[in-house]
C-alpha cells in the first residue's frame, strides 16, 4: 500500500528565502540565526525529493540527515509521535515548504491518510520499558500494601458506613469478605497487574507487534536499537508482512543490514554525493559485515 507518493524538499533559493525571513523577525535588517537547520543539509546533496514503495528505507551515517527526513515527513502530515525531538528555529517553516503527493485509490483519487499513522523512534521503545519497569515497582508496592490491607479487612471489625465518604473503603471490606473473590483476584483488582517483561530485546519486539496497526503509515526511526540480530529479523518479518498484506507502508531510518534487506525495500544512500538509489548489499554496512565474515570464514566453516 502506498499512501504517500512522493515528499518535496525546498530547493536552495527556497531555504535562502526562509532563512532571510527568519533573520529579518530577528532583527531587520541587522537579523541574525541562532541555528539554520536543517537548511543545507539536502541541496548540496543534489536531494529534492523522495518518491516511496510499500516499504522506504533512508540510509546513512550520523549526520547524513535520515532522521531529520523522517521528522520532517512527520511533521508536515502531522503524525502522531510520543517522543520529542530536537529542531531549530528554521525547522517548522522548512517543514512548511516542503511538498506532498499522497497516493491514489482505485479510482484515482488521493488517498486520505489514516489518522493513526505515526512516527516511532528508538526512544519510544525505550520509554515504554522504563515506564514498563516503573509500573511494575510501584505494583509490587501496592501488592505488599494490599495483603496488609486485605488482612486487615477481612478478619479485622466492621468498618461504620456513616455516608459516601466511608464508600469506598467500606467497599473494599465488602469485596474482601465476598468467598468468590480470592486474595489473589482482590490484590490484582485493586494493586493491578504487572507488565510481563522479558529481556530487553523480547520486549521491544512485543513493543513493536502491538503498536504496528494494519492500514496505516509508520515511520520507525533505527528500530533495530536494542535489538539482537535474531530479533531484528523477527522485526524484518513482521514489517514484511504487515506491508505486504495488512496495508501497511513503512518509511524507515536505519543502518542495520538486517533491516537493509527488507524484501522489495526502496533504498536511499544518504552517504553518497548526489544521494541515490542502492541495493543493500551495495552499501558501506552490508559491505563491512561481509568482509569481515569473509575474512572469518574458516571459522565458520569447520
Amino acid at each position: 500500500m502506498i499512501w504517500l507518493e512522493k515528499f518535496v524538499l525546498p530547493d536552495a533559493e527556497r531555504e535562502w528565502q526562509i532563512a532571510r525571513k527568519r533573520r529579518e523577525e530577528n532583527g531587520g535588517a541587522f537579523g541574525y540565526l541562532e541555528n539554520g537547520y536543517p537548511c543545507g543539509l539536502f541541496p548540496e546533496r543534489g536531494l529534492g525529493e523522495l518518491d516511496f514503495e510499500p516499504i522506504t528505507i533512508l540510509y546513512g551515517g550520523n549526520g547524513s540527515g535520515k532522521s531529520t527526513l523522517l521528522n520532517l515527513i512527520a511533521e508536515k502530515l502531522r503524525l502522531k509521535r510520543q517522543a520529542p525531538y530536537n529542531g531549530g528555529e528554521l525547522f517548522l517553516p522548512f517543514a512548511e515548504a516542503c511538498g506532498v503527493r499522497f497516493g491514489l485509490d482505485d479510482e484515482g483519487e488521493p488517498l486520505p491518510l489514516p489518522e493513526e499513522s505515526r512516527i516511532v523512534s528508538s526512544d519510544d521503545v525505550f520509554e515504554y520499558m522504563l515506564a514498563a519497569r516503573t509500573r511494575n515497582e510501584q505494583i509490587e508496592e501496592d501488592l505488599e500494601q494490599g495483603k496488609e490491607d486485605y488482612a486487615s479487612l477481612k478478619f479485622g471489625e466492621t468498618l461504620p458506613f456513616r455516608g459516601i465518604e466511608d464508600y469506598d473503603l467500606y467497599r473494599k471490606q465488602v469485596l474482601a469478605r465476598t468467598k468468590s473473590l480470592s486474595r489473589r483476584k482482590f490484590l490484582r483488582r485493586f494493586a493491578g497487574r504487572a507488565v510481563k517483561l522479558n529481556s530487553n530485546g523480547e520486549t521491544a519486539l512485543e513493543f513493536f507487534a502491538s503498536v504496528l496497526q494494519n492500514d496505516r503509515l509508520y515511520l520507525l526511526d533505527e528500530p533495530e536499537n536494542s535489538l539482537s540480530p535474531k530479533m531484528q529479523l523477527s522485526v524484518k518479518e513482521l514489517i514484511e508482512k504487515k506491508a505486504r498484506y495488512c496495508g501497511c507502508q513503512f518509511v524507515i531510518a536505519t543502518h542495520s543490514p538486517f533491516l537493509l534487506a527488507l524484501k522489495g525495500a526502496k533504498i536511499y544512500d544518504l552517504d553518497s554525493a548526489p544521494v541515490s538509489l542502492k541495493k543493500w548489499w551495495e552499501l558501506e554496512n552490508a559491505q563491512t559485515y561481509f568482509r569481515f565474515f569473509y575474512e572469518n570464514k574458516d571459522l565458520f566453516l569447520k
